[in-house]
């Protein structure tokens, strides 16, 4: 397994698999890698001849008050789990190279950036966008592989690299959960054990909507109201519990055939997000 730390290596390293002609696929991460970063690499080195996955606690997504400095950077329990997964290469870049001096270029998608989450966290999608753009060009990725727990952020990695012509392919994987539901996340380290029956309020709220919704319920805001419901008699503090459309992330009054209900809470001091694809069979 190779790793690399310097913009030329990383170029170095991919260099031989693209003359060759074979498939790079690329996970970017930001570490702490759980099960479900591991699911990635699975599905990643079965299409593609070359992995790589990227390692980087990427400063312009946080916001001035969020967890940038605590968040878990267990590097060598992260490259023991990119050895055991059989990665190719391991990219760590120092956040210098990616925002070198003077730094001034970014991506925004606009729409997708400023509701859900880009309304609860100004910024927070022009620094995804625009480190993920970089990351991308640097290991000159066929594929990229996102996990479906970020649903906002697949579908607008998607549609920036879709409208600026990225010859790369994104990959949206399932989310993969504890045995109780809980979607895996590195911010889950976070939660205290009491915290966790907490945060199990996600999809759970997340259960109600899509059982009422495939019962014939068709109030949209009372279905909302109910996840908030949830949310709150749990403990939980929600920032948002909606059904939207699943391209476009506006908010639903009415259900349609293909939804997606998306939640976002704080337990205790950790923010947590989830989300569930939810179809309707048309009735014969």
């Amino acid at each position: 397994m190779i790793i690399a730390q310097k913009l030329a290596d990383v170029r170095q390293a991919v260099r031989e698999p693209r003359r060759l002609g074979r498939t790079v696929g690329c996970v970017p991460t930001m570490g702490a890698l759980h099960a479900g970063h591991e699911s990635l690499v699975r599905i990643c080195r079965e299409e593609c001849a070359f992995t790589a996955v990227t390692i980087f606690v990427n400063p312009t997504q946080f916001g001035p008050a969020e967890d940038f400095t605590r968040y878990p950077r267990p590097l060598d329990e992260d490259l023991s789990r990119c050895r055991a997964a059989g990665v190719d290469l391991v990219f760590l870049p120092e956040a210098e190279s990616i925002y070198p001096a003077g730094f001034s270029t970014y991506v925004e998608v606009e729409g997708l950036s400023s509701v859900l989450e880009g309304a609860s966290r100004p910024g927070h999608f022009r620094g995804v966008a625009t480190v993920v753009l970089k990351l991308l060009n640097l290991v000159a990725a066929d594929r990229a592989y996102f996990g479906r727990k970020d649903f906002q952020q697949q579908l607008l990695v998607r549609k920036m690299c879709r409208e600026l012509d990225l010859p790369v392919e994104i990959r949206t994987c399932p989310t993969v959960r504890e045995p109780d539901g809980l979607a895996l996340s590195s911010r889950n380290r976070y939660l205290s054990a009491g915290e966790r029956q907490t945060a199990l309020s996600l999809s759970r709220a997340l259960q109600l909507a899509e059982e009422r919704l495939q019962h014939g319920e068709r109030d949209v805001a009372a279905v909302c109201g109910a996840m908030r419901n949830l949310l709150e008699t749990a403990g939980a503090r929600p920032d948002y519990a909606v059904i939207a459309d699943p391209e476009t992330l506006d908010e639903l009054k009415v259900p349609t055939q293909n939804m997606v209900a998306l939640v976002a809470a704080q337990v205790g001091r950790t923010r947590l997000i989830d989300n569930v694809p939810i179809t309707i069979e048309p009735r014969s």
